[in-house]
């Protein structure tokens, strides 16, 4: 190594991890509870079972596993002081319902090639060649997919858990307290997770990038600037119920119809934005029946931006038009946040050795520096140390759903950027 650059390392040595990486990248994708589909939550028996995936590949690289009080796979190489602190390397590998196979699972399985790229022979075992350890992380519960609230896993790393969240259930009436118990972990030790801030050297992950930008760009890797921060609404909007056939228009008190201008206003008002986005994913009508007028609608509102002060002041805005929305309507509406989370802008140090990683792989233009609209397990980790991240191109942009993709010749770049970012961060001094 030179300054940070791995002179060493062999293209056919990368080629190989990324196969290795896009196999087992398919071998986790049979890892669901829906035949025909990914889908894979937390504290189900599809978590425990590639949690066992995950324990195996990296016990292969000479970690040392183990499975935290919050259900998150972890995996150690330690340095030669065995009390330094480490370099966490990461993702997730809990899924949407009907997911891709690549959003969080190839940031875990580059990881643990990257321990495989850089270790050195100690003894009968493998330790790090740095001042610090590598620890890989296998975070258990970025989506939310099960109770609704993301970033689990993560949270409790950080030291960041909140009681209330024991009384979280999932669309069965199974509360978050008694999954903990029904997965074997005992929820009076969560604490046990968090980690001190003197533990770690900083935080680094590798990801899809969920929109198109690189793929428009042409190149295959990029610098992320910051992860958006975001709030999340459930909101309802009340009417009247009446018969459809025998009342008149101008009787009506639709809430479906109130519900859906205001989505389209949502859209109006975040398009002439820059960097905010809003989304209405989910959208029902009550009664629900064909032939009455809808009394209630109930739809989610997730809004992200790139700071918090623009994105507060277009829910600000979003809210006064719907204020004139259902006073024409003669409707009432409410909201009730249930996610909230700042954004968090990497640390200008870890943007460096990652800007340097792709720099020594990718040989060319200045790599890309994009933000990230997309939240990650980083914004939890954030608040115990620094973060970094290194953005693979995914081919139209897709995420979230099956046609979700990467090309196995960027996760080879991707890998030896994230190998040559952690040796530019052991050439860093502090």
């Amino acid at each position: 190594m030179t300054g940070g650059r791995l002179s060493h390392l062999a293209p056919d040595a990368v080629l190989t991890a990324a196969r290795r990486v896009m196999a087992r990248c398919d071998e986790l994708a049979r890892v669901t509870a829906d035949e025909g589909a990914i889908t894979r939550v937390y504290l189900s028996p599809e978590h425990a079972r590639v949690n066992r995936l995950a324990a195996e590949w990296m016990r292969e690289v000479g970690l040392t596993t183990r499975q935290d009080a919050a259900g998150n796979q972890l995996g150690l190489l330690p340095a030669a002081d065995r009390d330094a602190p480490v370099l966490m390397l990461g993702s997730h590998l809990d899924t949407v319902i009907d997911a891709g196979r690549f959003d969080g699972i190839v940031g875990v399985l580059m990881a643990i090639e990257v321990v495989r790229l850089l270790r050195v022979a100690d003894g009968d075992g493998w330790r790090s060649p740095f001042p610090f350890g590598i620890e890989v992380a296998a975070f258990s519960d970025e989506e939310g997919t099960r109770f609704g609230k993301a970033l689990l896993g993560s949270s409790a790393v950080a030291g960041d858990w909140d009681d209330a969240w024991w009384e979280l259930e999932d669309s069965d009436g199974t509360s978050l307290r008694e999954a903990y118990r029904e997965f074997g972990l005992d929820p009076g030790r969560i604490g046990e997770a968090a980690r001190r801030p003197d533990q770690l050297v900083g935080y680094l992950e590798a990801h899809i990038e969920q929109g198109p930008e690189l793929d428009r760009r042409g190149e295959s890797l990029a610098v992320v600037s910051s992860i958006a921060s975001a709030r999340r609404f459930q909101l309802v909007v009340e009417g009247e119920a009446r018969h459809a056939g025998g009342t008149p228009y101008d009787m009506r008190r639709d809430a479906l119809l109130g519900a859906s201008e205001a989505a389209l206003a949502v859209e109006r008002i975040c398009s002439g934005e820059h960097h905010i986005i809003g989304t209405v994913g989910q959208l029902e009508a009550f009664p629900g029946a064909v032939n009455v007028v809808p009394g209630e609608a109930r739809f989610s509102l997730d809004l992200r931006g790139e700071f918090d002060g623009e994105r507060d002041r277009v829910w600000n805005a979003i809210s006064r038009e719907l204020d004139a929305i259902m006073g024409r309507r003669h409707l009432r509406w409410r909201a009730r946040e249930v996610h909230s989370a700042a954004a968090v802008f990497c640390a200008p140090l870890l943007q460096d050795v990652v800007r340097a990683g792709i720099r020594a792989t990718v040989a060319g233009a200045e790599p890309a520096t994009l933000f990230s609209p997309a939240g990650h397990d980083g914004m939890s980790i954030g608040a115990l140390t620094d973060v970094g991240m290194l953005f693979l191109r995914n081919p139209d942009g897709i995420s979230h759903h099956p046609a979700e993709s990467v090309a196995g010749g960027d996760v080879a770049l991707g890998i030896r950027a994230l190998a040559e970012a952690v040796a530019h961060r052991g050439a860093e001094r502090g």
